[in-house]
Formats: C-alpha cells, structure tokens, sequence
C-alpha cells in the first residue's frame, strides 16, 4: 500500500504532544510536522505512513486523548499539490 496522511486538530499543546506520542506508539507512523493556531490553544498534528496504520494511529489518538479531538483525516495517496503544502509546513519547524 502507498502512504498516506493523517491529520487531527486538538485543542492545546499539551494535548497535541500527548496524542502524537499515542499515535507513534500505537502503529507505523512518522510524525510529519504540526501547526498551531490561536498561540497553541488549537494544534494540527500530521503524520504518514501506511493507510491502515495511519487510520489505526489517528483512530486511536482519537478515542485516546486528554482532549477531545476537533477534528480528523486520512487521504490515502494523497495528491502532489497535498505533499508540497505538507512538505512546506514541515520545513518551517
């Protein structure tokens, strides 16, 4: 299977670090790069790999999290113009 993205929005910083820390530990996904808006009280996490370690990651940081999750995705194959706006987030890390 390709790669694939997973994204979830979380309100606060802290929640967002706890959840990526559950999805790093729950399948095969690399952490991508983050965003946070409205200073840290709302974070877009991204991560990649599999499509079914993806789902299971972003499933599990959903039903897992201190906070409840605002919001969530997988794209599966995800387009080249995706790639390149989630490549330019990552770069400003």
């Amino acid at each position: 299977m390709g790669k694939s993205y997973g994204f979830i929005e979380i309100p606060s910083t802290s929640a967002a670090i706890t959840a990526i820390d559950i999805m790093l530990k729950t399948a095969d996904v690399e952490f991508v790069t983050w965003e946070k808006k409205l200073g840290g009280r709302l974070v877009t996490v991204v991560i990649q790999g599999t499509v079914s370690a993806v789902t299971e990651a972003v499933e599990a940081a959903s039903a897992k999290s201190i906070k409840e999750v605002a919001a969530k995705a997988v794209i599966a194959n995800p387009h080249e113009e995706i790639v390149k706006m989630v490549q330019l987030s990552a770069s400003r890390l």
